[in-house]
């Protein structure tokens, strides 16, 4: 048995559009958690780059963090209004645009104001994340996916300061918010084809419906 394998009575999307949806939220998951751990590293050197002072440089992993966290719970209760689809899509492109502006910034204060961007942007896509697994995959599997989910986040969180050192040290301080660029553009394109607009219904209530309807 396999993720992406059908059974009579499966909820959610087929096989392989569960695969694209599944690879579209767990790429922008990725994405949101290496910004979010591996800018650490690169304090000095944007420091010098810009040249301000180490207690200024902080700020671009401030930025970002307090933005998310003051956002997570706004996303999470504007899902069921906006849709998941169109929410999740909105934030993967402004996560994506907003990291090509910290790539292209020459100043801190423009630095920050991109980063504190990316954070909206991930927060948008973090805080649906998980309800939008329950929705494309069926419940059979909802055990696993949700698990794997968790697995990414610990894993990239580790991996996120090694990524950093190497992209720091081989290209420089930009390609830190540079390399979310194809990885996003990825992501948003796969969201758009296959992230479900609304959640699915809860399967007692469908149940239900139905009965209601045939009486």
């Amino acid at each position: 048995m396999t993720l992406f394998s059908n059974q009579p009575g499966d909820e959610g999307l087929p096989g392989r559009e569960r695969a694209m949806a599944m690879l579209a939220v767990m790429t922008s998951t990725t994405m949101a958690v290496f910004d979010g751990a591996m800018v650490n590293i690169a304090l000095p050197d944007l420091a010098r780059a810009l040249q301000v002072s180490a207690a200024d440089a902080v700020w671009v992993a401030n930025g970002y963090l307090l933005s998310a966290a003051m956002t997570l719970a706004i996303f999470a209760a504007l899902a069921g209004r906006v849709g998941f689809r169109r929410l999740f899509a909105a934030g993967v492109a402004l996560f994506t645009l907003a990291s090509l502006g910290c790539a292209l910034a020459d100043s801190l204060t423009m630095l920050v104001a991109m980063r504190f961007l990316q954070g909206v942007g991930g927060a948008a896509t973090l805080s649906i994340a998980p309800a939008i697994l329950r929705t494309v995959f069926p419940t059979r599997l909802l055990g696993r996916i949700l698990g794997m989910n968790a697995l990414l986040i610990a894993t990239s969180t580790a991996v996120a300061p090694v990524l950093g050192g190497v992209l720091l040290s081989a290209l420089g301080w930009p390609w830190l918010f540079a390399i979310n660029l194809v990885p996003g553009a990825v992501a948003l394109i796969l969201a758009l084809r296959t992230i479900p607009q609304e959640r699915r219904p809860a399967r007692g209530r469908s149940m239900f419906r139905a009965r209601c309807y045939q009486r």
